[in-house]
């Protein structure tokens, strides 16, 4: 992968979403391999890690969910999007839930904004969201 780039360390988003492919996650190990392999300090690579809210420095669910944050998604709902989706998977925002399942995140604007509230699950974009449209698309009974 490094090789397709003058400088190595232009690989490291590359990288970093190859182990994240892997390991659903970015581990400190993982972090100063990926690191030395790119001959960069782990500080460079985790500063890089840490500002690309895509890619996880903590262990997430099988799925994540991306709640926008931007002022599109809060005019049209999003407070109320947080709360149901709080209330049915039993997390706060930042959380895991219990069996692993999910991790809520906010994120800021998804550019969906004609269909706020929006919110991206896994890699799937989702609109124009209620309480009654996340049961269906978690496939939760109401």
């Amino acid at each position: 992968m490094a090789g397709h780039y003058d400088d190595k360390r232009a690989a490291c988003i590359e990288a970093l979403r190859y182990v994240q492919g892997h390991y659903r996650w970015v581990s400190d190990r993982h972090l100063a391999e990926v690191a030395a392999l790119l001959d960069m300090s782990r500080a460079d690579l985790d500063g890089v890690a840490t500002y690309y809210n895509l890619i996880f420095r903590r262990p997430v669910g099988e799925h994540v969910i991306f709640l926008c944050d931007s002022i599109s998604c809060w005019v049209m709902g999003r407070e109320a999007v947080n709360a149901h989706l709080c209330k049915r998977l039993g997390i706060q925002p930042g959380e895991t839930s219990k069996d692993g399942a999910y991790t809520l995140l906010p994120i800021v604007c998804i550019g969906h904004c004609d269909h706020a509230p929006a919110m991206l699950l896994d890699d799937e974009l989702h609109g124009d969201l209620d309480a009654v449209r996340i049961d269906t698309i978690l496939g939760i009974q109401p």
